[in-house]
């Protein structure tokens, strides 16, 4: 029973892990920010935002690593996720 339950559990994760949606960390809200990337909480997603309105947009991923609380390691996590243009605007140039 409990390998069953340990299989069960795992494959949960895995589709919570699935289901995340990527997120353009130069025009999210805090909240969207928190709700899409793993190991962001509000806390730091404000702190993503705070630094991106003082400091302009972010231009490649591993830029988060200045973002006080963030470390690569949540970068690298999240990488598949994290989207830096939108899709439309660049369409339209």
């Amino acid at each position: 029973m409990k390998p069953f339950l340990t299989a069960l559990v795992t494959l949960l994760l895995a589709a919570a892990a699935w289901a995340a949606d990527p997120v353009n960390i130069n025009s999210a809200s805090a909240e969207e920010i928190s709700q899409s990337l793993k190991g962001v909480g509000l806390s730091k997603a404000q702190a993503i935002v705070a630094y991106r309105e003082a400091n302009g947009s972010f231009l490649h991923a591993d830029e988060l690593v200045n973002v006080k609380g963030i470390g690569i390691r949540t970068v690298d996590q999240n990488r598949g996720l994290i989207q830096l243009d939108d899709a439309e605007a660049t369409a339209d140039d």
